[in-house]
């Protein structure tokens, strides 16, 4: 994930409760990467860049939220 301002930059989903500051990112150079091992299934997610959810550029697949916005999906 390219953010090069940020401060600090974490993953939240369906696979850990929503909590935005459970799955932190590492910052590489310019650009932020974490690792997360799944089971197979669905999942829905968001980043968290400084405290502001975002979507994630690279995701093709969303589904609507009750927040009028939409959640990034993965198929693992």
């Amino acid at each position: 994930f390219s953010s090069p301002g940020a401060k600090e930059v974490y993953v939240a989903g369906t696979f850990n409760g929503w909590d935005p500051r459970k799955d932190p990112f590492k910052r590489y150079s310019m650009d932020w990467k974490a690792v997360k091992y799944l089971a197979p299934g669905v999942y829905e997610y968001r980043f968290v860049v400084d405290g502001i959810w975002v979507d994630d550029p690279s995701c093709k697949n969303h589904r609507p939220n009750q927040y009028g916005s939409e959640n990034c999906v993965l198929d693992v």
